[in-house]
């Protein structure tokens, strides 16, 4: 298939796609920089090191929720940084802040274009609860047709299994089949490199100027900046079918 108005279901990762997760992320650790009267820290430097733990993290507790993962990673954020040992009570909330971080401003607009034509799907890294959170808050309660969270798998992004339990899930669902689903999503290194490794089309929606997961070697069917200029291109091509 070689248009976007022949695919069925878009499968969404949320944080990075449609939640500007590092702005949400530095302003959850603001608190702890403050408190070390800390300033010195590039943005780049506090992703790299987020990125690097959380990953980490993952892979040795595949089974904790998103929250959790993020509350065990918050003082080791701070020993790498070299910051005093925050309190529990401050790592806890870290973790809960994920319902905080911020829709991209065209994302909510964008979701209601696209689901005049497609199924939409989440399937996110997230756990239930705090996906709820964000979904009642910042997505101002859009209603996604389907929603697994990494908690419902017992695995994060990019391993296959979160892949395979989505495809399994639509098909029993809505009867698509993973010819018809297009992964959509701004990390090359959660969504994109497994999605083509599981023989499954991809749009890359890069957000300029974000770095968490990108790679050296991006991997995609199609590429925009924003889901926003997704939904015109989409709406382009069924206003060119139409006549």
């Amino acid at each position: 298939m070689s248009n976007l108005i022949d695919y069925r279901l878009l499968s969404f990762d949320v944080y990075g796609t449609l939640v500007d997760w590092e702005s949400g992320i530095l302003a959850a650790l603001q608190p702890t920089l403050d408190a070390n009267n800390r300033t010195d820290f590039s943005r780049q430097q506090l992703l790299d090191v987020y990125h690097e733990l959380e990953v980490a993290q993952q892979s040795k507790t595949p089974d904790l929720n998103y929250a959790e993962l993020l509350a065990t990673i918050h003082p080791q954020i701070a020993a790498k940084l070299g910051l005093a040992p925050p309190t529990v009570e401050e790592s806890e909330k870290f973790g809960q802040s994920i319902g905080e971080w911020p829709a991209f401003p065209d994302t909510v607009d964008a979701l209601r274009r696209l689901s005049k034509h497609y199924k939409l799907v989440v399937l996110s890294n997230v756990d239930r609860k705090s996906f709820a959170a964000t979904n009642a808050g910042p997505l101002q309660g859009f209603k996604f047709d389907l929603v697994i969270s990494a908690q419902d798998v017992g695995s994060y992004k990019p391993d296959p299994r979160n892949f395979e339990y989505m495809i399994k899930e639509v098909k029993e669902r809505f009867g698509v089949e993973k010819s018809e689903i297009l992964q959509t999503a701004q990390s090359q290194f959660h969504d994109h490199h497994p999605a083509k490794e599981m023989g499954i089309k991809s749009s890359w929606i890069v957000r300029p100027g974000t770095t968490m997961g990108n790679r050296d070697n991006a991997v995609y069917d199609w590429k925009f900046d924003t889901l926003g200029d997704m939904a015109d291109a989409l709406e382009q091509e069924m206003r060119a079918r139409s006549t």
